[in-house]
């Protein structure tokens, strides 16, 4: 019985001071995490907003309730004058998991550009999302005109040779983020 209360003992003061460390690495490396995730993310930002050479535009988040979702647009002005929004959209249809964009919308209702913020696809085939072939020819497609969809879906989209899914994915998570941009426009561009 002595032993049994001795294991135990010994057992709880690991598993304690365990949880203990643990706890205070999760402390000590929260801050630096999410900084380095807000630097990449404005760095998404910076690279999909409308750009005027000399001018650094005003950026302010504004947060929009959408189906029980929160989405974060980075709204962007020129003297209190609306420019362009950004906004982080995502799509779970990935072939290998989630695919996250930032869309990045002008005034003229075209997307500026886009940007793969996170994705995990296949090396070679789906990872080749990031290439500049296939996200430039997203830039100046009107968002109430173009068909968000790959051409194999008779869509606007040129799908990625082999790759599909991936560009499915890609597509969804774009036309994601402007369905919410043009169901709340008025309130977004105020």
């Amino acid at each position: 019985m002595k032993e049994i209360i001795k294991l135990t003992s010994v057992l709880t003061l690991i598993c304690l001071i365990s949880g203990a460390l643990l706890a205070a690495v999760s402390s000590v490396t929260k801050a630096p995490i999410e900084k380095a995730a807000m630097a990449g993310k404005r760095k998404a930002i910076d690279k999909v907003l409308p750009a005027k050479e000399g001018v650094k535009f005003d950026v302010e988040p504004l947060d929009i309730i959408d189906n029980d979702q929160t989405w974060t647009f980075y709204v962007a002005r020129d003297q209190g004058k609306f420019v362009g929004a950004a906004v982080e959209a995502s799509s779970d249809k990935g072939y290998s998991g989630e695919v996250k964009i930032m869309v990045g919308i002008n005034a003229e209702n075209n997307v500026q550009a886009i940007a793969i913020v996170a994705q995990s696809e296949t090396p070679g085939l789906g990872a080749r999302m990031v290439e500049p072939s296939f996200k430039d020819q997203f830039k100046n497609k009107n968002i109430n005109t173009t068909k968000w969809a790959v051409k194999k879906d008779q869509g606007d989209i040129d799908q990625i040779t082999a790759a599909t899914i991936s560009s499915r994915a890609v597509v969804d998570a774009v036309k994601a983020g402007i369905d919410v941009f043009t169901k709340h426009k008025a309130e977004i561009i105020k």
